[in-house]
């Protein structure tokens, strides 16, 4: 049994669990019950498969990035997440979430997203698949990713405004558990990340998975060895970073780096940065790493990217960073934004904000020189292009 894996009760080490109200029981108890029966069988698998390679374009690329090894004197692969259809890797488990639905007799969707690229991925299988589909999002969120809201309407999907506190990803989580209590009969909600009462950050792990099992296989083609050195993604609820550790976990010669953001710094009041300022906490029904005041009163993060300003962690990462597993490195907007422009100089690639935290690494020294390492290259940048246009004054 691995160290680093979900238990039977749900919990990751301390952390974890399903801190539930009485009336979403039901459904998490049937998911709890079903998923992994569901996710192994053989018909789930085929139609997964199929889709992931048909329909996703998986796998995608391990594309060794020559000039920025060289800058940085590390051998540096980029795993191509920012391939798959919509840009990002949240179409790996929307396309396994919808599936799931589907064989629980689910009718209605709901999805939470902030940097929109889950809302994108969870309207593009509700498209697919022909179900009404619904995404809350907060207020600040839909003004600074008006692409991806575009995107979403266009799918087909509706798209509901989060008007209470900090107005971004933890206050559409809170609309749309609401929503799911009041809804409980005929509607999956698909969580966009290891986040939320067990069984999701597990399930949502699993479906991510496929990240590190190609990149074995890929690196091995390569480099004849299947462990890199080091590898890298970028946290925020998580699940890039999980399915980018996922079959790596229990190999502990391999670093594991998740790049968190620290907003205008750690210590400024304006951050995200979970395991620098978190302390034991609930969130969205699951016990873990959590910003907040003295009296529990949750902290507003705050962070440039819309995917990274989360006020906690998933809980395999809280777990990952109190047993020491996994090195947890702050980066600032400032260190994110120039690592984001540097890929594009140098490789011809402009990332999504959320992924640019991930290059800012190199900068920070934490890849040592001859090293072999992978990072998970998770989303692409259009939906950012407003917020790099604004930072670098590229309009002027």
């Amino acid at each position: 049994m691995s160290k680093y894996q979900v238990d039977a009760n749900g919990f990751y080490g301390e952390f974890g669990g399903a801190f539930i109200p009485e009336m979403l029981y039901p459904n998490i108890e049937e998911l709890r019950q079903e998923y992994r029966q569901i996710l192994s069988s053989e018909s789930f698998q085929q139609e997964y498969q199929q889709l992931l390679r048909d329909y996703v374009g998986r796998p995608t690329p391990l594309y060794f990035a020559s000039r920025l090894s060289e800058h940085y004197g590390a051998r540096i692969y980029l795993k191509r997440e920012d391939l798959c259809h919509t840009g990002a890797h949240k179409v790996n488990n929307t396309v396994g979430q919808i599936l799931l639905a589907r064989h629980l007799g689910k009718s209605r969707i709901i999805a939470e997203t902030g940097a929109g690229q889950h809302g994108v991925a969870t309207a593009t299988v509700c498209a697919l698949m022909g179900m009404p589909c619904i995404v809350y999002m907060g207020e600040v969120d839909i003004a600074r990713q008006a692409p991806n809201v575009a995107r979403m309407k266009m799918l087909g999907a509706e798209v509901r405004p989060a008007r209470s506190g900090s107005r971004t990803l933890k206050d559409a989580t809170n609309e749309a558990i609401r929503d799911w209590i009041n809804n409980p009969e005929d509607t999956h909600y698909i969580i966009g990340s290891v986040v939320g009462p067990h069984p999701y950050p597990d399930l949502v792990a699993r479906l991510q998975a496929i990240i590190s099992e190609e990149i074995k296989e890929q690196l091995l083609a390569a480099e004849g060895t299947e462990d890199p050195d080091v590898l890298v993604a970028c946290v925020g609820g998580g699940s890039n970073a999980a399915g980018t550790y996922y079959h790596y976990l229990d190999r502990e010669h391999v670093e594991i780096i998740a790049a968190e953001a620290a907003g205008l710094g750690v210590d400024t009041g304006e951050s995200a940065a979970t395991s620098a300022l978190g302390k034991m906490g609930i969130i969205h029904a699951s016990k873990t790493l959590l910003m907040q005041t003295d009296d529990g009163q949750i902290t507003e993060p705050y962070s440039i990217s819309a995917g990274l300003d989360y006020p906690g962690v998933g809980p395999l990462h809280a777990h990952l960073f109190k047993s020491g597993r996994a090195k947890f490195v702050p980066v600032t907007d400032a260190e994110a934004m120039e690592a984001g422009q540097e890929l594009a100089r140098l490789e011809g690639i402009i990332p999504a904000i959320e992924t640019a935290h991930g290059f800012a690494v190199l900068k920070k020294g934490h890849i040592a020189k001859d090293s072999l390492a992978v990072i998970n290259l998770s989303g692409r940048g259009d939906k950012d292009l407003q917020t790099y246009m604004d930072y670098f004054k590229l309009s002027e």
